[in-house]
């Protein structure tokens, strides 16, 4: 484990105490905050023209003239 803490701080410039704190707290705060899994959203095509520039011209697109 030394060898590899002595490694980081050769790459990284730090001392190798800087290097033992920064590990010892992300070990630390590892179980204290669960890793998420990031939010996705997968667009889907729902055959819409996609040339609107405005919302009122979809909405009488989808809805007629009389949309209101």
């Amino acid at each position: 484990m030394a060898h590899l803490l002595n490694k980081e701080a050769r790459k990284s410039g730090e001392s190798f105490k800087q290097i033992v704190n920064r590990f010892l707290r992300l070990g630390l705060n590892a179980g204290r905050y669960p890793v998420k899994k990031p939010f996705v959203v997968t667009p889907i095509n729902l055959g819409l023209p996609t040339d609107y520039d405005k919302v009122e011209e979809l909405l009488e697109h989808l809805e007629g003239p009389d949309y209101r």
